[in-house]
């Protein structure tokens, strides 16, 4: 039943349309007083000022600064992935390396993002020993300034990040370490939601686009929303949850859209890597990303191309036996792997892949991968 009172009912759409009354930064006092025998509080009127003010600021920033996702030509060179059988992550990652031999790295500032989703161990995480034998190839490779950092989904990064003695790292190597969640509005890159599935966009961090090279290490496991979280998911880190100024929840976002494969594939368009490492010692078969059944892979891959590294990685899991989502169908036609394809983010064909191994034990493991990647 209608209430029979004087005074209009209290909605958000009267307030915003009676504070529409008030230009500029000042309320005079009629309007106050206006809005007060109207049944309404001043202070609650100018906190809803305040708040669409800046919900309008954060929205014209977004529209200035946003840039578009423009998809690559497909490549139609091939692209190389080093497999290397090991127990040893540190032995395992400079063997990669060495075999892979990664080019336009030399006297380039790095960005290096790992996976500090948590602070659980490997491969929950990404290896602290792994990580101090990555850059010591790095720097003795005549790399510049080396850049560490991530944005944490499960746990405060800051904590994360040290739990797994990144800066203490830092320190010995003289890196810089960078805690995404603390930077300033500043730092984030807009991208429009054009041609995308994300509602409005996404912001990436800036230093990432700016560095001279980009390292990203992962890890190899499934994943309970995304299915499976190896390098294109280890992009999600790099994208923003929240924008100082800005109130929309881009992992929110991400995270309830029917359309998140698509999504990790997209932010991926935006940046090229350098190099990408993956650690397959250990290997969560289900569940992830924090935890999960684990079993013993015993590998690391090396590439350049995350498309190829993704579709090797998931025939390793393949071969472990995983999930529906893992092992059902051709991995080509896997969402994430399927829209990176279009986008141009790596090969298209696994024609395109040329697995290098340096041993038996590593040549007998790719063989078998061989046949789930067609």
């Amino acid at each position: 039943m209608r209430s029979q009172s004087s005074h209009p009912r209290r909605t958000r759409r009267n307030i915003l349309q009676l504070a529409g009354i008030a230009t500029g930064a000042a309320i005079v006092a009629p309007v106050l007083h206006n809005l007060k025998i109207s049944g309404f509080s001043p202070a609650s009127v100018i906190h809803t000022l305040k708040t669409s003010k800046s919900i309008l600021e954060a929205a014209n920033a977004k529209n200035s600064q946003a840039m578009k996702i423009v998809a690559s030509p497909k490549p139609t060179g091939i692209s190389k992935v080093v497999l290397v059988h090991t127990e040893d992550r540190v032995s395992g990652t400079q063997q990669a390396l060495d075999l892979l031999q990664p080019d336009g790295i030399e006297g380039k500032s790095i960005f290096l993002k790992p996976n500090y989703n948590t602070a659980d161990p490997s491969p929950a995480a990404t290896d602290t020993k792994l990580l101090a034998a990555l850059v010591e190839k790095l720097q003795k490779a005549g790399v510049g300034k080396i850049t560490v950092g991530d944005r944490s989904g499960m746990a405060q990064t800051r904590e994360a990040m040290k739990l797994k003695g990144v800066f203490q790292l830092a320190e010995r190597y003289g890196l810089e370490a960078m805690v995404f969640d603390e930077m300033s509005t500043e730092q984030w890159q807009y991208f429009s939601p054009s041609g995308t599935h994300w509602q409005q966009g996404f912001a990436f961090a800036r230093p990432i686009l700016q560095a001279g090279a980009v390292v990203n290490t992962c890890c190899l496991k499934t994943h309970r929303g995304a299915h499976y979280t190896l390098s294109l998911k280890n992009t999600v880190g790099m994208v923003a949850k929240y924008v100082p100024g800005d109130p929309f929840n881009y992992m929110n976002d991400l995270h309830t859209s029917p359309y998140m494969q698509q999504m990790i594939a997209e932010i991926n368009a935006v940046y090229q890597p350098s190099l990408v490492l993956m650690d397959g010692v250990e290997t969560f078969v289900e569940g992830g990303p924090e935890s999960g059944k684990k079993v013993a892979a015993n590998v690391i891959l090396a590439s350049t191309d995350r498309i190829a590294i993704d579709v090797i990685g998931l025939g390793m899991l393949r071969l472990l036996g995983s999930t529906n989502e893992v092992t059902q169908g051709s991995i080509w036609k896997l969402a994430q792997i399927s829209t990176a394809v279009e986008l141009g983010v790596g090969v298209s064909h696994p024609d395109q892949i040329q697995l290098i191994t340096a041993d038996r034990a590593s040549q007998r493991i790719a063989d078998q991968i061989r046949r789930y990647i067609t």
